[in-house]
């Protein structure tokens, strides 16, 4: 009973629904149905039609459908009355003398793009003359029918992808059994209602299936008409399924203006309603693809049909969604600029109802506050006083004023500073020295002074911040000391140069009355390392400027001085900041240019430079691992002998620090880098695992050359070891074991290089590989160019009056010869000229010498009147290089008595220092320098100033060992010596 019931109220509701889909001016329907209301309603506010489609939609003479046909074509008549006899006939429905049931054989029309459902418009465009003939013919005969086919896509090509023209000019390319292949089965019984020039409207009647082909030109098929299967209709789930096609339907309509326009006409035109009318009405309405649409139109079971439909139109509804967002969010987008304008005047006129305008100044007081929380113990107590009455100060001002955002600043840097927080520092001396040696070769002393830093703070258990002055050449490694430091003792680094600054303000900050003030480097440096114990590295300090702003130098007075810095006051923050525990490290490369005020504060540690010996450690250690990485070239493929960076060293790079030999090892790894590249261009990278590499483009003529080259090399190499021998022995007695190690490793290198070189051919004979390139003396002119140094030494025995003098450059040091030179001789003739660009200094050291060597000779040769009557020229060679210091005395007077007594001076013989009218000598610097200055021109006796034995003493093993040294504090014990 309850089925029954239930089967009833469902029948009942599907026909009040679908009622609800045929026009009032139908007989037997219910003006009053509530979903007909809704739909009237729904095209009432249709206002626009977005565009006319090119579906059109018919009733369905099938199955007793004439009376509908009938009646709809009575229902056409009175708007066509005005119309020509044609229109007329096109416009009228299958005539009752030929029923579509009837025509069993049709032609086969192709549809490009949707198939044609039953009951539905399409109109065609035929470009074949043959087939349009066909179709006036049929009309003419009374059987205005064709059949309507889908065409299937060409194998391999994307139906989305393909254009619509593409598609048209395929349809009229084919013929015959062409055409047939691309048609689908199933199609569309037709009705040719109008043909107007090629364009055919076609009404769906009737589904249909092709049985065989009658003729190919044009297309002629024999067709089976398909029926639905037969179906309950009182079956709950085909009419639930209906019901929810009829429910989307509705939703759809809503958003939609377009399927409203297709139901207007629909309605207008159809009859009543079933199930299949049904999905066939949402399927031919639905934006789905051909394929889809081909599928509902072969489904022949009503109930699988209807879900096909189902899904299609719930699909549509998703579309007409994603519309919807897409209309909305472009509104948005376009009306987005007004909305917020609009918003921000509402905020501001509700904020000023309310007395909300201080929101700003409250979010950036607790911003303050939150940075000040993990530090507030730590901060002084005259600091965390200022903040609250600056806080407080930026709650009282309008934030559209200049002192808002002044005051915002202040306080915004006093904020950032890390009070008190101060880096967990390594007091651990064996750790330090190991980075510092990892980093650094040599430089003992600076070694030594950080050690003594690191042992003192560890027995304190704090540490207290020291300034240290690096002082030296440039490219000893005075900046990069300063990193390694900072990793040894862990503590954060910041280096800034004060090359050229002229600005007080740079180092002191500006006053907060100034636009753009700022507070100065230390400031800057405390807020970007976060601590208040960093390593503090300040370059170039003798380089210092003075300008219209003020004086840096004495500015810096403050920061350096330990007893002040503790309280330093930064002219922007104006409350003293504590950087005691701040190390700082100061480098520059001539102390005397540094005021007397500033070095006083300082700790001085002298980088002398690097001796042969230790440029030779820093190359092979350092540099040209480093460069060899950087040029991607791999060690087994490149060889630079010891005889070579030792030429390199003393012809190329004379200057103290190690910047210019950096400088001519990436120059030669270049060099081999395009050798190696040009030989084979199937160079693999670095990354790439370690092979051999293949070399089949060398021919062998270039393989027997270069082995030539090779062997001629190494005799060449042997050749100058030879004559270098007696050399390198004597200049192995002054440095020691150090050096004798190197000699006799450079000479085992040159034996071991020549075999290596004679396997490496035979080798290279067998398996063509590139062989190793190796860099030695004979061949590195060819990397590097001509030699830019010579050999200082002129004189193997130095004739008389010449004597040579040892001088401290810029460069490190180097030896200079002393000339004098008799111009002529007559009574009273006595005068001395000087030459050689000498500056004032050494102009005086000759006036000097010429009378304290006039004493001397009186004193030992009383007869001879050498000086009185002869006019003298003493020259120091070089004239084109500057030379001025007082150093250069005691050479001098043994210059000028070497020629007047016709003595040569004593062989292998050097002197440095200044003498004083009575014959004292006094002290000079450069003590290290010219001490291996002499050893580079392989003299061996040198005399110094007694007052520079403590110098001497302090200098390293291998520098001292095997020089002569003399110390002497009277000229006479030198005239000793030399004659």
């Amino acid at each position: 009973m309850l089925k029954a019931l239930t089967s009833s109220c469902l029948q009942n509701r599907f026909h009040a629904v679908t009622t609800a889909f045929t026009p009032q001016v139908r007989r037997g329907t219910d003006s009053n149905t509530p979903l007909l209301r809704v739909l009237g309603s729904l095209r009432s506010s249709n206002r626009r039609v977005p565009y006319l489609s090119r579906r059109f939609f018919c009733s369905d003479s099938t199955d007793g459908s004439e009376s509908n046909s009938e009646a709809a074509a009575s229902e056409a008549k009175p708007a066509e009355e005005g119309g020509d006899a044609d229109s007329k006939a096109s416009a009228a429905m299958v005539p009752t003398v030929f029923k579509p049931e009837d025509c069993l054989t049709v032609l086969a029309l192709p549809l490009p793009h949707r198939p044609l459902f039953p009951g539905f418009y399409m109109h065609i465009y035929v470009k074949d003359p043959k087939v349009l003939a066909a179709l006036l013919e049929s009309r003419k005969r009374q059987a205005p029918y064709a059949g309507a086919f889908l065409m299937k896509d060409e194998q391999g090509t994307d139906p989305n992808v393909v254009s619509a023209s593409d598609t048209e000019k395929n349809i009229y390319e084919l013929k015959g059994k062409d055409m047939l292949n691309r048609l689908h089965e199933v199609g569309t019984l037709a009705q040719i209602t109008s043909i107007k020039d090629d364009q055919v409207i076609l009404i769906g009647h009737r589904r249909i299936r092709m049985a065989e082909v009658v003729s190919e030109e044009p297309l002629t098929v024999k067709v089976d008409h398909l029926k639905e299967q037969p179906y309950n209709k009182d079956d709950d789930v085909i009419k639930a399924t209906s019901f929810e096609v009829l429910s989307t339907l509705r939703d759809v309509l809503k958003t939609s203006s377009l399927w409203k326009d297709h139901v207007q006409t629909y309605i207008q035109h159809i009859g009543d309603f079933n199930y299949a009318r049904l999905a066939d009405f949402g399927a031919a309405i639905s934006g789905a693809n051909k394929l889809q649409c081909q599928q509902v139109l072969e489904e022949l079971d009503v109930h699988k049909r209807l879900q096909l439909t189902l899904e299609l139109v719930k699909k549509e509804m998703e579309i007409s969604k994603i519309q919807e967002s897409i209309a909305r969010a472009i509104e948005e987008k376009i009306s987005g600029e007004q909305r917020r304008y609009l918003l921000n005047e509402q905020l501001k006129a509700i904020k000023k109802e309310l007395g909300l305008e201080t929101d700003d100044k409250t979010a950036l007081s607790a911003k303050f506050r939150e940075r000040l929380e993990p530090n507030k113990e730590k901060i002084p107590v005259h600091v965390m006083q200022v903040i609250e009455e600056e806080l407080t100060k930026l709650q009282l001002l309008e934030a559209s004023s200049s002192e808002f955002n002044v005051t915002r600043n202040y306080l915004d840097w006093l904020t950032a500073l890390p009070w008190g927080n101060y880096s967990d520092e390594n007091f651990d001396v064996l750790r330090a020295e190991q980075i510092l040696d990892e980093d650094h070769y040599g430089l003992t002393d600076v070694k030594e002074r950080i050690l003594e830093f690191i042992a003192v703070g560890k027995l304190r258990g704090t540490s207290q911040g020291k300034i240290i002055c690096l002082s030296g050449p440039p490219g000893v490694g005075k900046t990069s000391i300063g990193r390694s430091i900072a990793r040894a003792l862990n503590r954060k680094f910041y280096r800034f140069s004060v090359g050229g600054l002229s600005d007080v303000a740079e180092i002191k900050g500006h006053r907060r009355t100034y636009i753009g003030a700022m507070p100065g480097k230390m400031v800057q440096c405390l807020k970007s390392v976060g601590t208040a114990n960093p390593l503090v590295l300040i370059d170039e300090i003798d380089k210092l400027g003075r300008g219209h702003a003020g004086d840096p130098a004495s500015a810096m007075l403050e920061l350096l001085d330990p007893e002040q810095n503790a309280n330093f006051l930064d002219h922007y923050l104006d409350v003293p900041i504590d950087l005691s525990k701040v190390l700082f490290v100061c480098t520059a490369n001539v102390v005397e240019m540094i005021p007397n005020p500033l070095l006083d504060r300082m700790e001085v540690i002298s980088i002398a430079g690097y001796i042969t010996d230790e440029k030779m450690h820093i190359a092979r250690d350092y540099l040209e691992k480093a460069t060899r990485e950087t040029c991607g070239i791999k060690p087994e493929q490149v060889e630079v002998t010891n005889s070579a960076l030792l030429a390199l060293i003393e012809n190329y790079c004379r200057e103290a620090g190690v910047r210019n030999l950096q400088k001519q090892i990436e120059k030669i790894y270049r060099k081999i880098a395009l050798k190696l590249v040009r030989e084979d261009g199937e160079i693999e990278p670095q990354n790439a695992e370690v092979g051999e590499v293949e070399a089949e483009s060398i021919h062998l003529s270039d393989e027997i050359k270069s082995k030539e080259e090779i062997q001629a090399g190494a005799e060449s190499a042997n050749g100058s070891n030879d004559d270098k021998a007696s050399e390198n022995n004597a200049e192995a007695e002054a440095q020691g074991a150090p050096v004798n190690q190197t000699q006799k490793s450079a000479n085992e290198d040159a034996c071991l290089q020549d075999t290596q070189e004679t396997e490496k051919a035979t080798e290279s004979e067998a398996s063509k590989t590139v062989n190793k390139v190796v860099v030695d003396s004979p061949n590195l002119a060819d990397y590097v160019g001509k030699p830019v140094f010579h050999a200082e030494r002129i004189y193997d025995q130095t004739p008389v009056g010449v004597v040579m003098g040892l001088a401290w450059t810029s460069m490190g040091g180097s030896t200079l010869y002393i000339e004098t030179s008799l111009v002529e001789q007559g009574e009273g003739k006595g005068a001395l000229n000087v030459t050689g660009q000498l500056g004032d200094v050494m102009k005086e050291s000759a006036q000097i010498a010429h009378t304290v060597a006039r004493t001397i000779l009186l004193e030992k040769e009383p007869d001879n009147q050498f000086f009185a009557n002869s006019k003298l020229h003493l020259h120091v060679p070089a004239g084109a290089t500057p030379k001025d210091g007082p150093s250069a005395g005691c050479t001098m007077i043994t210059s000028l008595l070497s020629l007047a007594m016709k003595k040569p001076v004593k062989k292998d013989l050097a002197m440095t220092g200044e003498v004083t009218l009575t014959g004292k000598i006094l002290p000079i610097g450069g003590v290290k320098e010219k001490a291996i200055a002499a050893r580079r021109s392989d003299v061996k006796t040198i005399i110094f100033p007694s007052a520079n034995r403590r110098d001497f003493d302090e200098l390293a093993p291998n520098v001292k060992e095997g020089l002569d040294v003399h110390f002497v504090d009277d000229y006479k014990q030198i005239f000793d010596l030399a004659f």
